[in-house]
């Protein structure tokens, strides 16, 4: 009953995307169904974010299906907080974090969300280490585009120099960032290796152009144990 979703994504002379969003489409408009609470029931690894959230049926229903998901060791609740144009509250963003175990956020938006919070002052490593605590995460995703990124767990702290790549665009570099990670994850391996794969996959994304190019077999390879 309701339009497909699109987007107008405009690149800058650097390849940085900017993008017009439609607004009341499908995704805003998802509805909780029993088949998507069995599915739910079954999932070990979940990725949502606050753009989707953005209207109250869609909101309900991700928020249905995050406490439909079994709980323990294993099972990775990914909120990538992805705040884009003014489709987000701090009510939102506090929602999802006290129902995600992994946050994935990038060195704009955590500045965004410490002035929310009322973290002014600190830095993106103090607000990182503030959210990691104050919400009980397994897991905090700090990227910072060229200069690096960090993956900060209760006591400990990854981090990564990105590789210097001739970029064709950034479409769907975070994304795949998030991708690597948590299947790696999935198939077993540890977190500094699985956010160093993480790393090369996105920056390989960086010299293609669109947001899913096929990646080469040497990084699939690497994902698995």
């Amino acid at each position: 009953d309701f339009p497909t979703g699109t987007v107008q994504v405009t690149l800058d002379g650097d390849g940085i995307p900017s993008y017009e969003i439609k607004t009341d489409v499908a995704w805003d408009n998802i509805p909780f169904t029993p088949e998507m609470q069995k599915l739910a029931s079954e999932t070990v690894a979940v990725c949502f974010g606050s753009l989707a959230q953005r209207d109250a049926v869609s909101r309900a229903t991700i928020n249905a299906f995050l406490d439909s998901m079994p709980e323990g060791e294993g099972v990775y609740k990914v909120f990538d907080i992805n705040l884009r144009q003014n489709f987000y509250t701090r009510e939102i963003i506090e929602a999802s974090m006290e129902r995600c175990n992994v946050l994935k956020i990038n060195d704009e938006e955590i500045i965004t969300v410490g002035r929310l919070f009322n973290l002014d002052g600190l830095s993106m490593e103090e607000i990182a280490e503030e959210l990691l605590g104050r919400y009980r995460l397994d897991i905090l995703i700090l990227t910072c585009g060229a200069h690096g990124s960090y993956v900060f767990t209760p006591g400990n702290v990854s981090f990564v120099e990105t590789p210097v790549v001739e970029v064709a665009d950034t479409v769907g570099a975070g994304d795949s960032f998030t991708a690597t990670f948590v299947a790696s994850l999935l198939n077993g391996l540890p977190i500094v290796e699985a956010h160093r794969l993480a790393v090369n996959v996105s920056a390989y994304v960086c010299t293609c152009h669109g947001a899913t190019p096929t990646l080469p077999s040497h990084l699939i390879d690497r994902s698995r144990k």
